[in-house]
This record gives C-alpha cells, sequence and structure tokens, in this order.
C-alpha cells in the first residue's frame, strides 16, 4: 500500500465566498509522485506535467489534480461528495501501485479537441443566439468541454452530427 492517509481541508472558492460550491485540498501522508504515471496510464489523465508531477482529471463535472503529495478536487456540493472522491483516488492510487508491473507508465495527457477544426464545423455566422459573442469563443468553449453541439440554435442536424462525431473522439470525461 502506498498511500496509507492523509488529511483534507475544505473551502470555499476565495474569489466568490458566496459560491454554492466547495473545493477540497487533501493533504497526502505519503509522497505518490511515482505512481502518477501509472494512475495517468490506467485512468486516462486529460492532463500530464512532468515538472512538477501532477496529473489531472476531469470526472463528473469536477477537475481533479493529483500532486506528490495533494490532490485538489473542485466543484464539490458538500463533504460527503469530498470524502467519497478521496477514497475512490485513495482505492484507485492504491491498486495501480500494487500492479504497476502490468501498467504502461504514461506520461502523456489525452488528445485534445482543436478550435479551428470546431470553428470549421460551425455556421461561422456570430449570431450571438447561444450567448457568445463569436463562433471562436462558442468553439474553444466546445473544446473544453463546456459547451456542446446542442448549445448552437443555428447548427442543422447534418453539421450537428458532424461536430458530435469529432467531439467523440476526445473523451473530456475520465
Amino acid at each position: 500500500m502506498l498511500l496509507k492517509g492523509y488529511s483534507k481541508e475544505i473551502l470555499r472558492p476565495e474569489c466568490n465566498p458566496s459560491f454554492q460550491s466547495l473545493h477540497c485540498i487533501a493533504h497526502l501522508d505519503q509522497d505518490i509522485a511515482e505512481a502518477l504515471p501509472y494512475l495517468n496510464a490506467e485512468l486516462g489523465g486529460f492532463e500530464y506535467f512532468r515538472e512538477p508531477p501532477a496529473v489531472t482529471f476531469r470526472v463528473q463535472g469536477k477537475i481533479i489534480t493529483v500532486h506528490p503529495r495533494e490532490i485538489a478536487v473542485n466543484a464539490l456540493k458538500d463533504e460527503a461528495e469530498a470524502n467519497k472522491i478521496l477514497e475512490w483516488l485513495k482505492r484507485e492510487i492504491n491498486e495501480v501501485w500494487d500492479r504497476r508491473e502490468q501498467i504502461q507508465p504514461s506520461f502523456q495527457g489525452a488528445p485534445k479537441p482543436k478550435i479551428l477544426e470546431i470553428l470549421k464545423l460551425l455556421p461561422k455566422t456570430n449570431c450571438r443566439k447561444c450567448g457568445q459573442p463569436t463562433c471562436m469563443v462558442f468553439a474553444s468553449l466546445v473544446a473544453q468541454g463546456v459547451k456542446g453541439p446542442e448549445d448552437c440554435p443555428e447548427l442543422n442536424g447534418q453539421t450537428s452530427e458532424g461536430l458530435k462525431t469529432y467531439m467523440a473522439g476526445f473523451s473530456l470525461e475520465a
């Protein structure tokens, strides 16, 4: 067992204390740096950073970043959800570490959608019906997983399907 324990702190975003969601920082009792490439390989990290080492996952609308000595989780509804996610990650870290001999470590994040490829699939009318000032801004939000084809009122069936097909090649959810 690599990770035996952690302590956690729950906080509200300092930039806007009125936000309903919470953030959690778990301070790990052990250094798990060596496990990060294996965790990335098994869970399909969205981003992987070599220096300093860290892996980021996007899971159910949350961003989870695992560092050698801490785990940060955003957009939590309550402390119970934080506990559930941290216990899941602790199990995953320990299982991956125990099986590391059978896992090819990965030092790269998942492929990312290209904004210009998304823009090519949009009507490029800058109509603002989606609530964004330009189709380019909308395309960047689609690339981040914040918006989808259904959020563009100008897309017809065929172009909407084209954008869905393109985006299906990228896993924005781990």
